[in-house]
């Protein structure tokens, strides 16, 4: 036996393996900002070719030309709050302040009851910096009419202030629910994200544009704000992750949902280019809540 048998004996003594484990390959490591800059990405291009061109303009301008002005033939309307005497879906109408206070009271209150102080930090950052931000998003970006539209179209609308709160609100209850919670709440949001936003699409107070850049604009602020947390209060990616019935039963009933928040009576066009953009916004939001293994490859990497 030679010098050298000694350390190619303990290379292959039993347990050696276990005590040295694997290196995470870099190349399949997640970047975790990655996620952040395409949504960011994602609201600019929105932005620039639906508002900023010629023909993004056309094309949404005429989606307003099908069917009757107004949103009364939509099959939600008696349920928008504008019909007389109707009670408004939340956020519609009167009722999006309230809902907007009440979802961050019960934030603050499951921040409370649970101790995640970071994470409630951060859902609260979300909700206030989505909603507001599409305030002065709405009121700095401009609108520049290239296509000589009607006065009525002329008005700038992106972000949209009733998409925005539930996409808040959903990707904000996420990071403060228990883990074994968290995607049925995330599937409770989309579901009303779905509806909320198909419907400010249909009814004629938003266009497609707005509603998903409030959409983008919301999960770009929760991939920074999970990107931000400390490791050991990042939502954990194997623990959210959501078993594959429960995302395809999630989208299936978006869709549907979409598919009704959307229609009207009158154009059948118009219904459908609104039920895809609610589906567009409940997937968005459900891929950026339990869909991405981001987290994990933070916590891998800085391991």
């Amino acid at each position: 036996m030679t010098q050298h048998d000694p350390p190619t004996l303990a290379a292959h003594r039993p347990g050696a393996s276990r005590q040295a484990p694997d290196a995470p390959s870099l190349s399949r490591t997640t970047r975790p900002w990655v996620p952040t800059l395409l949504y960011a990405l994602g609201f600019l291009t929105v932005y620039l070719l639906a508002i900023c061109t010629p023909w993004g303009q056309r094309a949404e301008n005429a989606l307003f030309g099908l069917g009757n002005q107004g949103g009364e033939e939509a099959w939600l309307y008696p349920l928008s709050g504008a019909a007389y005497g109707s009670t408004p879906l939340p956020p519609l109408e009167l009722s999006a302040k309230p809902t907007l206070m009440v979802g961050l009271a019960v934030t603050v209150v499951l921040t409370l009851v649970r101790r995640c102080w970071w994470q409630g930090c951060a859902a609260l950052g979300i909700v206030i910096l989505t909603t507001g931000g599409k305030e002065v998003l709405k009121s700095t970006l401009p609108r520049p009419d290239l296509v000589g539209a009607p006065e009525n179209l002329l008005d700038q609308g992106f972000p949209s202030g009733h998409t925005a709160i539930p996409a808040a609100l959903t990707l904000a209850a996420v990071l403060v629910v228990s883990p074994r919670v968290r995607p049925y709440v995330a599937t409770a949001g989309v579901l009303w994200l779905a509806c909320i936003a198909a419907y400010s699409a249909t009814n004629g107070g938003h266009r497609p544009s707005e509603v998903l850049g409030a959409t983008l604009l919301a999960c770009a602020w929760y991939g920074l704000a999970t990107w931000l947390l400390p490791p050991a209060a990042a939502p954990d990616a194997d623990a959210t992750g959501s078993p594959r019935a429960l995302s395809v039963i999630t989208l299936t009933l978006a869709l549907a949902v979409a598919l009704v928040s959307g229609a009207r009576n009158d154009t059948l066009t118009r219904s459908l280019v609104s039920a895809a953009s609610g589906f567009i916004c409940a997937a968005l939001v459900w891929y950026a809540a339990v869909g991405r293994p981001a987290h994990t490859a933070r916590r891998t990497a800085l391991g």
